[in-house]
């Protein structure tokens, strides 16, 4: 393999949970020092604006039925701009390790010979409920919290989430908006009817939006969700720490009673 005179370098950097300011400074300077940047859906295009006028940015982003590029794609793509130009900033929403397949893109960048630095990002899974004031672990109130995907490989939910469900742990999914029903079944299992959840859309965005019920009335949520946009689900007692929490409770103790 022919290699350039430019150090071929890939950085995987996390762009944290949406807004410019969270993401961190070494990820900052690796973006503004980049040739070349593979940049996701979920990265705050103004992060670009920060690039060098130079620099070559080529959007790999997945959604839900709309992929520029297949993961394979993106990992050869990765290589031959290494290359090419020399430095590739691989830019992921939030952790590059989070549910980011930052792992299979070292791996295979790695088999090729080419030098891998990861810089982590701000994860939106911690990120996004501390925006709205929703601690994940409160004492005396919860210990831990699990993060799990929402939809599998498969398109199905998690096995995870029905082990979370019967812990007292708070439970962060991500990614499982389009499969909000079968979660809400699972978790109604194993916690009781009245535990708080909150769907949290565009976290630390200017367009944040949250919407908080408990499980007994899930169904009352499902058509404020926007599947257009991405989407965090908290489920757990720390959910009522949210200032609304009470106004709501109060609200359909009200509606109840007439």
């Amino acid at each position: 393999m022919k290699r350039s005179m430019k150090n071929p370098k890939v950085i995987l950097v996390g762009a944290g949970p949406g807004a410019v300011d969270l993401v961190t400074v070494k990820g900052f300077n690796a973006i503004k020092n980049a040739n070349v940047i593979l940049y996701d859906a979920l990265v705050n295009k103004e992060l670009l604006q920060y690039a060098s006028p130079t620099s070559k940015c080529i959007y790999v982003g997945k959604r839900f039925n709309a992929h520029a590029f297949s993961q394979e794609d993106i990992n050869q793509l990765l290589v031959d701009s290494a290359i090419e130009f020399g430095v590739v900033v691989r830019l992921k929403g939030g952790d590059p390790f989070v549910f980011g397949r930052g792992g299979e893109e070292v791996n295979f960048i790695e088999s090729k010979g080419i030098e891998v630095e990861v810089i982590p990002g701000v994860s939106s899974a911690l990120a996004v409920p501390t925006s709205q004031g929703i601690p994940l672990t409160k004492r005396n109130v919860c210990e831990s919290f699990w993060v799990i995907t929402g939809t599998t490989s498969d398109g199905n939910i998690s096995k995870d989430i029905a082990l979370g469900a019967q812990s007292t742990a708070t439970l962060v999914i991500l990614m499982g908006l389009r499969n909000f029903s079968l979660i809400m079944n699972e978790v109604k299992k194993y916690r009781h009817k009245y535990t708080p959840f909150a769907i949290i859309q565009n976290g630390t965005l200017a367009s944040e939006n949250i919407l908080i019920e408990t499980l007994v009335n899930y169904r009352n949520a499902i058509d404020s969700i926007d599947y257009t946009s991405p989407g965090v689900i908290v489920i757990g007692d720390v959910v009522a720490e949210h200032p609304a929490f009470l106004e709501e409770e109060i609200q359909r103790v009200l509606e109840s009673s007439i």
